[in-house]
């Protein structure tokens, strides 16, 4: 069995491999009991699609898994109203988050809701993301639908 800590650094993970390939450097992982189900992260410069940030490619990496109101998700930056709103239409009860410093807003949405959202910052992940984002400008702006 995981702890939190261990799911963050996987989805930070995520990220990086995403910015690797040219993409916004979010990532996510899914755990149920402390198993991991499925990580993503975000490829909407890589696919060419506005819905696959890092929470919506990982639900989707999970298929059918069914039990999503018994996981955790892990999400590297605080989800967007479009990922939470996913959120809290599969009843996941839990949301640990790992950068709300670069980007956040959407916390009261998902706790007004009954998600459980924990903020655990991650500083290499806040340090790296300040840096992509500062370096990507565009590519954020249109990711976050600025």
């Amino acid at each position: 069995m995981h702890d939190d800590a261990h799911f963050i650094h996987r989805a930070y993970l995520q990220a990086v491999k995403s910015a690797g390939e040219g993409g916004v450097p979010v990532g996510a992982c899914l755990a149920h009991g402390g198993v991991l189900v499925a990580e993503g992260h975000n490829r909407r410069q890589q696919e060419k699609t506005i819905i696959l940030h890092g929470e919506t490619d990982c639900l989707r990496q999970a298929g059918l898994f069914g039990l999503w109101h018994e996981a955790t998700l892990y999400t590297t930056l605080s989800p967007c109203m479009m990922c939470a709103g996913t959120i809290v239409q599969f009843r996941i009860p839990r949301v640990v988050i790992a950068d709300a410093t670069n980007f956040g807003g959407n916390e009261a949405f998902l706790r007004d809701r009954g998600v459980d959202v924990v903020l655990q910052e991650y500083a290499p992940m806040v340090a790296f993301f300040a840096r992509w984002k500062e370096k990507n400008p565009d590519i954020w702006n249109g990711d976050i639908g600025l």
